[in-house]
């Protein structure tokens, strides 16, 4: 399944550093706030048996 590329991620302001994604100085406060609701939407799951959210019974 395909994963759908936010729109943020196009703009000019984006900045795409592996672990850090942030802003350049100036972004429009809109961006900023798109920026930040998608960061905080983003959930670690960590559980003993699962990958990416997907529950794996054990044994295998």
């Amino acid at each position: 399944m395909p994963r759908i590329r936010p729109e943020f991620t196009k703009s000019p302001y984006f900045v795409d550093e592996p672990g850090n994604w942030h802003l350049k100085p100036g972004a429009p406060k809109d961006l900023q706030v798109e920026l930040d609701n998608y960061l905080n939407s983003l959930v670690d799951i960590d559980e003993p048996g699962t990958i990416n959210g997907i529950h794996i019974d054990y044994p295998y």
